[in-house]
């Protein structure tokens, strides 16, 4: 595997004190390993960030400000659940007489899978896989060519050889696999059921006698009587002279 050099600074500031430390750009760290004392370190941000954010392993040659020299692995890196920046990490010593368990990632080659040709889904489920193996034999990466993964079918961890390493996932755990689409059937419309609700009672129509009056005509309370003829007044009968 390949082999990086970075150079640390001992660190006097622990506890709460690293808050300082972070200050400057830089990110507390440790040093550790069996049989080793625990070294507490720091190193630039920009210089961590590329290990943890790539998908080789590599084995590191710490040199630190004291003059010694140490070959180890990235551990584990912890970042701030906000920020996303890293805020502690952790380095194991090697011995190159011990076997070490150590998680690998996973990288895929052969492009894009035939299955995924056809109208399948690639579904890359295992993105590390942990080995057992000596320092020696630590692999950069796993790789697995999904070049013929055809729908319905899949890569598992018993399916991988890797030379002078043992893998320690269960043999059955499903790595890659290519599946069906997923086709989502519409709901069929439903009609909602119609409450009948309570009608006020309609009220009674008023049939009034007689003619309909007009809007606008004066009402009056009895009918108009037609005009009455009137009589031709009696004339007076010129009075009969005396004889």
């Amino acid at each position: 595997m390949s082999e990086i050099t970075l150079t640390a600074e001992i660190r006097k500031n622990v506890g709460k004190r690293v808050r300082a430390i972070r200050k400057t750009g830089k990110v507390p760290g440790i040093y550790y390993g069996h049989g080793q004392q625990n070294i507490p370190v720091s190193l630039p941000a920009i210089t961590l960030t590329p290990l943890y954010s790539t998908s080789e392993m590599h084995v590191i040659n710490l040199k630190l400000d004291d003059g010694s020299s140490h070959l180890c692995v990235l551990r584990d890196v912890q970042l701030d659940p906000i920020t996303e920046k890293p805020v502690h990490f952790d380095l194991f010593g090697l011995n190159e007489n011990e076997t070490l368990s150590i998680e690998i990632p996973v990288k895929l080659t052969g492009g894009i899978p035939k299955g995924v040709l056809e109208g399948g889904i690639l579904q890359h489920i295992l993105h590390k896989l942990e080995v057992s193996c000596l320092p020696k034999h630590i692999p950069d990466h796993i790789e697995i060519n999904v070049e013929n993964l055809a729908i319905n079918h899949s890569v598992h961890v018993k399916d991988l050889t890797i030379l002078n390493v043992t893998i320690m996932e269960n043999a059955t755990s499903t790595i890659v696999a290519v599946v069906p689409p997923v086709v989502v059937k519409e709901p069929e419309p439903t009609v909602a059921a119609v409450v009948p609700t309570a009608e006020a009672p309609a009220e009674p129509e008023v049939i009034s006698k007689g003619k309909k009056v007009e809007e606008g005509a004066e009402v009056t309370d009895e009918k108009k009587k037609p005009d009455e003829k009137k009589k031709p007044e009696d004339k007076k009968k010129p009075e009969e002279k005396k004889k």
